[in-house]
């Protein structure tokens, strides 16, 4: 946007007061069809004096259709319950205190629904309106933010309907015949119950990550952290489940820098990182931890762990969807959020995470965390 007393030919004009609002306005005008937002501005008397490119893109109404014209006949919105809403507002005859409305929802003729909010600029505190400024925007962006939180609902209901249902179903059964059932049998329906009773904690901690990541309100409560151990702990922890130790290949690259990190949310990104590799890959699972360059300015050395293994990997179509929320490649099953969560605790501790082809054909994530040593220890 450019203040100046011309500009190129064609360009929408917008007469504006002066910083003492006195003397003529039109001295000072500014191009607005570069702004993203539709602008529509009427005069003191309701005439349409700027109509920019969004405004007719949002309207499909010309700008020279709209210029001249009566504020309310070039701009025919309603509410949604199908009310005029220029008589309902009556910028030029309502309260002399009003200065604005706020954003609302509200139709263009057609049906087309767009955001609309109006400023209302007076010479004088209560004088007359001298100009209506209203902003119109596309409520596309608004749309996709609702149909994500209705999806997080419908996947977040569906996933806690099966454990509940089981929870439910065999806390009922023991209640109502506890003395028919042998001690294995009560150990067997108690332990299913402990396991979905885990897996509802579980999601419930997911969504919980989920709206600290969304706000940017998640901590990161930084103590020394022993990668390497943390992840021969995931290791033993699926050769004590049953798989077959050899599956797993280690690789430490000595020497590594001191890492501070939160341990609890470092495990959380081992976990979901490791058992995708083992859940959706094949062959052997490689984990290389590194010293390599820290992704944070000011530091020399960053800690880089990479998983990779030789199942299928992930189409190249599909990569750049990989850390978004609900991507389960070409295998259902979980949520979707694991991946999404981890890319949001990493870039938490300020480092960065990747995906590609491993050397074996598989899939490879790779993320790299800045030393990050606390303040007190510079």
């Amino acid at each position: 946007m450019s203040v100046g007393t011309s500009s190129a030919p064609g360009a929408q004009q917008v007469p504006r007061p002066s910083a003492s609002r006195t003397g003529d306005p039109a001295d000072l005008c500014f191009d607005t069809d570069d702004l993203p937002d539709g602008l529509v501005v009427a005069d003191e008397h309701g005439h349409v004096i700027c109509f920019n490119a969004a405004a007719e893109r949002m309207t499909a109404v010309r700008a020279a259709d709209a210029l001249g014209r009566r504020l309310e006949k070039a701009l025919p919105l309603e509410d949604l319950e199908g009310r005029r809403w220029w008589q309902l507002t009556d910028p030029y005859g309502g309260l002399a205190i009003r200065r604005r409305q706020p954003e609302r929802n509200l139709l263009l003729p057609g049906g087309r629904e767009v955001l609309v909010s109006a400023r209302y600029v007076r010479t004088e505190p209560t004088g007359p309106v001298h100009r209506v400024v209203v902003s119109l925007r596309d409520t596309e962006a608004r749309r996709r933010t609702e149909r994500s939180h209705a999806e997080l609902i419908a996947t977040v209901a569906h996933e806690l309907r099966s454990p509940l249902t089981s929870v439910k179903g065999f806390t009922a059964t023991l209640l109502a015949k506890w003395e028919r059932f042998t001690d294995d049998q009560k150990r067997l329906m108690l332990e299913t119950v402990d396991a979905d009773a885990d897996r509802v904690t579980r999601l419930i901690a997911e969504l919980l990550d989920i709206s600290r990541i969304d706000s940017g309100r998640l901590e990161v409560r930084r103590q020394p952290v022993d990668i390497g151990a943390a992840v021969g702990r995931h290791i033993q922890a699926y050769v004590a489940a049953g798989q077959v130790a050899d599956r797993f290949l280690l690789r430490i690259e000595q020497p590594l820098p001191a890492l501070w990190a939160d341990p609890d949310k470092i495990d959380q990104v081992l976990s979901n990182l490791i058992e995708n590799a083992v859940r959706h890959g094949d062959g052997t699972v490689t984990i290389d931890i590194t010293a390599t360059e820290s992704p944070r300015e000011g530091e020399d050395t960053g800690t880089s762990v990479t998983v990779s293994d030789e199942g299928p990997g992930i189409p190249e179509e599909s990569m750049n969807r990989v850390f978004t929320r609900f991507w389960r490649g070409s295998k259902r099953g979980g949520t979707g959020l694991g991946l999404y969560i981890v890319k949001g605790i990493v870039e938490a501790h300020g480092g960065t995470i990747t995906v590609g082809r491993a050397p074996g054909g598989g899939a490879q994530f790779r993320f790299t965390l800045p030393v990050a040593a606390p303040a007190f220890m510079a």
